[in-house]
């Protein structure tokens, strides 16, 4: 067992050599490899002293000095894990999925903490709430980046913001959108690749993200409330009739209506999108082709408050077998089908498993300072550790998959794609090859 858990600390520190060229100073290149193996090996609390008396360091300040009190710029570590995970699982069918996480805490002097809605409790809680972005391809998640959202009660008080050391450029109110926005910047600066952008309705809903997504001229697909207003997509803008005076602005031949009244005259699809470990997951699906109502406000007729047409986009539906029903909308081609769109849209699952194997194996939500930069840190190095667990992981796939591998005549060979192929069916296999596990036993 120690020649096993020396073999995988060796390899870790080859993996991290990277990041630890871009910490620079010696003193973090070696608390760097330290902290992350903590966060991997065994252990139930993953806060800074319980590893450092696990990774026998006596006394634990200079763990406590890397994560919370070192003068050192984390963007250069952060872009580097951009580059990793672009490696890793990056390409152009790959997805980048924008989601938070709430880490639940106590008090009122984290950085960030208030009662807010906690997804994993579905309630308000008192908690901090991380927006996170996920790199996956071939169902193989890699965390790409996380911010802290600050609630109105930390953004209104600069002494609270100053105390907790939260730098000026993120003192400013910001959505948990803007916040998305921001990031997916970062990581297209870094040269992430990616084909799509996905998200749920706490995202979806916002006009301005979806603007901003299309703006920046990606692709995406996110969900929406049931609400949401659509006009059809073969809306005319005329110009109404007036007795008298100027003519008025054009306005929709139709009112808008709301996405649930569209779909529900819509021809339903039974769709499997993949096979998981209980069988086959399917549902019914059904899409058309509409104009968002999303564009600049108007008085329409003599509805008040409404908004004209926006770009065309697909408005797809999803009725589960439990009765749930689920709304999306996606700026996909038009030729898209809808087992495609069904696809697309469930590839979003894989966040809510790496969020909870950061959380359950590698300690996201057990950091105990109360600093920005403290938290930040330790959430930085949570991803850096699940992203050597998905390297050694997709790896190991790779090896298995060519062990198995049948021998093939040379002329055969020639006429397969050198790399493309083997490497899209290694991916979109590696989960089914290798199931969720215990990371710690993973890396022993």
């Amino acid at each position: 067992m120690a020649g096993r858990t020396l073999d995988w600390k060796e390899e870790l520190g080859r993996w991290l050599k990277p990041f630890l060229d871009r910490l620079g100073h010696k003193a973090r290149r070696q608390m760097c490899p330290l902290y992350v193996s903590g966060l991997i090996g065994p252990g139930d609390r993953k806060s800074i002293q319980p590893m450092a008396e696990r990774l026998a360091l006596g006394e634990y300040d200079q763990l406590h000095h890397f994560i919370a009190a070192g003068v050192w710029d984390s963007a250069p570590v952060e872009t580097e894990l951009l580059v990793q995970a672009d490696k890793l699982v990056g390409g152009s069918d790959a997805v980048l999925v924008i989601d938070d996480t709430a880490v639940l805490k106590k008090g009122t002097h984290s950085v960030g903490v208030a009662p807010q809605y906690c997804s994993a409790l579905g309630k308000i809680a008192n908690c901090q709430t991380l927006v996170s972005l996920t790199l996956a391809r071939g169902e193989v998640p890699v965390m790409a980046a996380m911010r802290l959202f600050l609630p109105e009660s930390w953004t209104n008080d600069r002494a609270r913001l100053k105390r907790a050391g939260v730098p000026v450029e993120y003192r400013t109110a910001r959505t948990k959108p803007e916040v998305a926005l921001a990031e997916i910047d970062r990581v297209i600066a870094a040269g992430t690749r990616f084909g799509c952008v996905l998200a749920d309705a706490g995202y979806g809903s916002s006009a301005r993200f979806r603007h901003g997504l299309t703006a920046r001229k990606l692709s995406w697909a996110v969900g929406i409330p049931r609400h949401l207003k659509v006009y059809p997509a073969d809306v005319l803008m005329i110009r109404p009739v007036t007795p008298r005076g100027r003519p008025r602005q054009r306005i929709p031949d139709t009112l808008s209506v709301a996405a649930e009244d569209v779909l529900a005259t819509a021809k339903w699809q039974n769709i499997t999108w993949r096979t998981g470990t209980k069988g086959k997951l399917r549902a019914r699906f059904a899409a058309v082709r509409v104009r968002v109502a999303d564009g600049s406000p108007q008085r329409i007729k003599d509805k008040t408050h409404q908004h004209v047409p926006g770009e065309q986009a697909w408005l797809i539906g999803e009725h589960r077998a439990s009765g749930e029903k689920k709304y999306y909308l996606a700026n996909l081609p038009a030729k898209t089908d809808l087992r495609a769109l069904a696809a697309t849209i469930k590839a979003r699952w894989v966040c809510e498993q790496a969020h909870q194997q950061l959380k359950e194996e590698l300690g996201l939500d057990h950091f105990e300072g109360r600093s920005w930069q403290g938290l930040h840190r330790h959430a930085l190095m949570t991803m850096i550790a699940y992203a050597f667990l998905q390297y050694r992981r997709l790896a190991t796939a790779r090896r298995k998959k060519k062990n198995q591998r049948p021998i093939t005549p040379a002329n055969s060979a020639r006429r397969t794609s050198r790399h493309s192929r083997a490497l899209s069916s290694t991916t979109s296999t590696a989960m089914s090859i290798l199931p969720k596990m215990d990371m710690q036993r993973a890396a022993a």
